[in-house]
């Protein structure tokens, strides 16, 4: 995925978006210093390609939405895909949660952000539950299963290690599992998961 694969609309909104993050990551750690460089590539198209992987979304919840990957990513490339459909950012950092709003309102968003812990959250019955370096993968199964509706699906971004962790989760619980091979990465992969439940 590249700026080729996207309108001149969505892509003069991740500009601004990128922008705004290496402003707030001088002061704040957004993403890491390591990848700063490389951001278009290791963070913004990265997210951008999860959206792929989802339809009919009405409401779209990021869990640990952090620097806004892929959160903030999915609210832009929906502005113009679907202007109905609606992105929850949750996020307990406030010095985060106030970046992210700041994103939200320079750029017309259709999004909000929950600041608080993910399990203390009130369930969210969310269409699509996406989460991006934030835990392992039996914990991300405990969180979309308190927030997914039940015919909702979760999409996982996973770095090469995912195999290992989705043999550790069928330990405790049972899923529909499709693996979708990362654009970005040659090792990584999105983890669409639906029919969540505990064994």
């Amino acid at each position: 995925m590249d700026a080729s694969t996207v309108s001149r609309e969505t892509l003069d909104a991740l500009r601004a978006y990128h922008e705004l993050l290496l402003k707030w990551n001088s002061r704040i750690n957004l993403v890491s210093k390591s990848s700063i460089d490389d951001v278009w590539q290791r963070h913004i198209w990265d997210s951008a390609q999860i959206v792929d992987c989802a339809e009919d979304v009405k409401t779209w919840v990021d869990l640990g939405s952090g620097g806004g990957l892929p959160g903030l990513v999915v609210a832009i490339m929906a502005k113009v895909a679907d202007p109905n459909w609606k992105t929850i950012l949750v996020e307990s950092d406030q010095r985060k949660a106030a970046f992210l709003r700041t994103v939200i309102r320079e750029l017309s968003l259709n999004a909000r952000v929950i600041v608080d812990r993910i399990e203390t959250v009130a369930p969210l019955r969310a269409d699509v539950v996406s989460a991006r370096a934030l835990a392992d993968l039996s914990v991300l199964l405990s969180f979309a299963h308190r927030h997914l509706s039940p015919q909702g699906t979760a999409l996982f971004m996973k770095g090469q290690s995912w195999e290992k962790e989705v043999s550790s989760a069928q330990e405790t619980w049972s899923f529909d599992l499709k693996a979708h091979k990362s654009k970005t990465s040659p090792t990584a992969a999105i983890l669409e998961i639906k029919e969540i439940q505990r064994v």
